[in-house]
């Protein structure tokens, strides 16, 4: 990818309407480009971010059986109303100016057409899906899931991609005979969830959290801390047990209550974080409001057993961007970044330059090349630093003197001369 064509430019100063550091780095970046409160588009670079983030949930996902579906974002008003949460107030329902009475302008009178909902979730439409495909023990268990856009009314929507108005989710609901199996399917989810946020470069806490809308059981968060998270949890400084604030009992200080049965002597600390994914078990409340059934080896009927879990795409992406920075700019895990490498090119190189880029290309090493004329060598170092790539390469008169390539990670302060015909092997 040629930085010379990218439509897109980074900015020296922070947006003035931008308070958090996820936001302010994006924009800065051209990673995302705000549209109104809570709503942004995914620029070139920051798209191919989403899609490195939602590569490594898919091959999650597929791992512990779940299949990819697509439903629709529109939402009609029956699904909702079964369980009761047409009236939720996170909803977008769609409206349409109708006609009543005169039919002069003046005296035209708008009125909800309230038949749909923009989709903030998606239980109520699977498990309808669901009640024309399940009918027997045999058809269980079985897991599902989409990524998708979502639309949740916010109130707060100012921290970012960390709380947004329309946003994508990957959700993956899962159909069960019995409670034993959910249990044990749930675990699978936690076991996963942990290896998709540790694969993108965060490390993640399971949390005990309330139910919320979805269910009145108590429900799993995954948290990572951070000083400028809107949740506080109490974590436990050995064995990592964690209550949400809002449902726990517990305060700073406590021993835990977790290893006080297993002997040890952990010790509770209040801490604050940034949720980024959860998980539901959800039992037969949906089930029973869509007559969803199941007949056993006996040959009775039974409420299909259900969870639910969700793992929000851009909150990962600003999760990652709070944690990973320093300040000059993002520093991305390898995993996660737009590309693999950034090729700074300095005048009286462009040719040796090219010649690099494409022999990169030839190798699929992902490349990012900063070809642009008109930048000084400051200018484009600094916007290196910025956008964040794990290796810069730089190639200028004075190194190719040597016949070397300079590199550096982004991680570290270290610059190493790299031979121009080792280059290739030092970065597959």
């Amino acid at each position: 990818m040629r930085l010379s064509k990218l439509f897109t430019k980074t900015t020296r100063e922070n947006p003035k309407d931008e308070t958090s550091i996820n936001a302010q780095l994006l924009e800065r970046g051209g990673f995302i480009y705000k549209n109104s409160a809570g709503i942004y588009t995914f620029l070139p670079l920051g798209w191919r971010v989403v899609q490195k983030i939602a590569g490594i949930i898919r091959e999650e996902m597929n791992k512990i059986g779940g299949v990819e579906m697509f439903m629709p974002a529109l939402v009609e008003k029956k699904y909702l109303d079964a369980t009761g949460r047409w009236d939720v107030e996170i909803g977008f329902k769609v409206t349409n100016g109708l006609l009543s009475g005169s039919t002069t302008k003046s005296d035209l009178v708008v009125e909800p057409l309230s038949n749909f909902v923009l989709g903030w979730t998606h239980e109520e439409v699977l498990t309808a899906i669901a009640s024309r495909f399940i009918s027997s023990y045999k058809d269980l268990p079985f897991a599902a899931y989409q990524i998708q856009t979502k639309f949740r009314n916010e109130l707060r929507a100012k921290s970012g991609l960390l709380r947004g108005r329309e946003f994508m989710m990957k959700d993956l609901y899962s159909f069960h005979a019995t409670q034993e199996d959910l249990e044990k399917y749930y675990e699978e989810v936690k076991g996963a969830y942990h290896k998709i946020f540790h694969r993108c470069g965060l490390k993640s806490i399971y949390t005990v959290a309330a139910g919320g809308t979805f269910t009145a059981e108590n429900t799993h968060e995954f948290q990572v801390l951070s000083d400028i998270g809107e949740d506080t949890i109490f974590v436990c400084d050995k064995c990592e047990y964690a209550e949400n604030k809002e449902i726990s009992k517990l305060i700073n200080g406590d021993q835990c209550p977790k290893c006080l049965g297993e002997g040890e002597e952990g010790k509770i600390t209040e801490l604050k974080s940034i949720e980024i994914g959860n998980t539901f078990p959800l039992g037969d409340k949906y089930s029973k409001a869509f007559d969803l059934r199941f007949v056993d080896e006996k040959g009775e009927s039974h409420f299909v057993i259900m969870g639910s879990y969700g793992i929000g795409l851009g909150r990962v992406m600003g999760t990652l961007v709070e944690i990973h920075h320093d300040d000059e700019g993002i520093a991305w895990p390898e995993s996660v970044s737009p590309l693999k490498v950034h090729l700074v090119v300095l005048s009286g190189a462009e040719k040796v330059g090219e010649e690099l880029y494409e022999e990169l290309l030839h190798n699929s090493i992902e490349i990012l090349y900063d070809d642009r004329v008109d930048k000084t060598a400051g200018e484009k170092f600094a916007d290196a630093d910025l956008i964040g790539c794990p290796i810069r390469l730089v190639i200028s008169e004075k190194t190719l003197q040597k016949r070397s390539v300079e590199i550096k990670r982004r991680s570290e302060k270290e610059v190493r001369l790299v031979p121009l015909d080792k280059i290739i092997g030092s970065l597959l």
